[in-house]
């Protein structure tokens, strides 16, 4: 298939493209390099840098076989700081590229959506039939999408799946998570085994779960991937499906930094400080729906593999990762 990947230098977008190309799969890459990296974009595909918005109606064509749409702005404390930036980074730039499709007779679109678009769950784990109440402007935009592409679906025929990731972590071959700004916890961790931060903040030690600290459900990228590509063989015309994605099983912020110790040899010391607000105690999807419609089976689910697939790319980046301040 030849694949459109906006996105594509990024995280999430520069693996699921890596993956692509190493199934022997067409893949143009659009991406204006704001917050990705040109290294994470696959030798083999083809790289066009440039906005979404402005470039897509160009890049299409009949040619193409689907789209993969990653391009976002995804950090949350920035969406509530700077909705404008985010309702016109995200919701605007995917209705350009849901009409650059349309122009250019392109049905099949897989979106990376989030579990932001939940908000604070009345239940754990969490299936698709839940409410949708996001607490941050992130996670509304996503949602926003999630109703225009049900929209174009019913409308112009358009087949497509969105997937809402839970925590994603981990890496594959020369793709992993390298951000100016960081805000997961897995790699802000491998930053205090790298010398690259004095210690690691612990939001809250007095949560109700098994050891006061929150807990969340790591899904590794290349899992991710597998789901990406399952849902663009499988999509149907006029239908869009939300599927989640995660492993099915929460660790808690204790356990990640404790496995991380293990992994790194690095005794990576932690600091208790006050919850952060909106944080909920645990998250934990359910992705029997993805299991089902789409036969993904998640099989890197184990935390050890997590993070050693990551701390192998970061500690190979060493000092040319991003890094804060001590």
């Amino acid at each position: 298939m030849k694949l459109l990947v906006t996105g594509g230098a990024g995280y999430v977008g520069g693996v699921c493209a890596t993956v692509l190309v190493e199934r022997g799969h067409e893949v143009v890459v659009l991406d204006d390099l704001s917050t990705g990296n040109r290294s994470g974009v696959p030798a083999a595909a083809t790289f066009i840098e440039g906005d979404v918005a402005a470039l897509a109606g160009e890049v299409l064509d009949p040619g193409f076989d689907g789209v993969l749409h990653f391009a976002a702005r995804s950090l949350v404390g920035e969406s509530v700081e700077k909705p404008g930036e985010y309702w016109q980074g995200n919701v605007v730039t995917s209705l350009a590229l849901l009409d650059a499709m349309r122009a250019a007779d392109v049905t099949n679109l897989v979106f990376s959506s989030t579990a932001a678009t939940y908000g604070e769950p009345e239940q754990i784990p969490i299936t698709e039939d839940m409410p949708t109440r996001p607490t941050n402007t992130y996670g509304a935009t996503k949602l926003a999408i999630d109703h225009a592409i049900t929209s174009y679906a019913v409308a112009h025929g358009l087949a497509a799946t969105s997937l809402r990731y839970f925590n994603v972590a981990g890496a594959h071959g020369p793709v992993g998570e390298n951000r100016v700004v960081e805000t997961h916890l897995i790699p802000l961790v491998l930053q205090v085994a790298l010398g690259h931060r004095s210690d690691i903040k612990v939001f809250g030690d007095d949560w109700p779960t098994p050891d006061g600290t929150c807990v969340r459900d790591y899904i590794h990228v290349a899992d991710l991937a597998d789901a990406h590509l399952l849902a663009l063989e499988s999509n149907r015309p006029g239908v869009h499906r939300v599927l989640n994605l995660g492993s099915g099983e929460g660790f808690s912020v204790r356990e990640v930094i404790d496995v991380c110790r293990e992994v790194t040899g690095h005794p990576i010391p932690d600091v208790v400080a006050p919850r952060r607000a909106g944080d909920p105690a645990v998250l934990v999807a359910s992705s029997q729906k993805a299991m089902t419609e789409l036969g993904w089976t998640p099989t890197r689910t184990d935390l050890r593999t997590i993070v050693r697939d990551a701390w192998a790319f970061t500690s190979a980046l060493g000092d040319r990762a991003h890094s804060a301040p001590r």
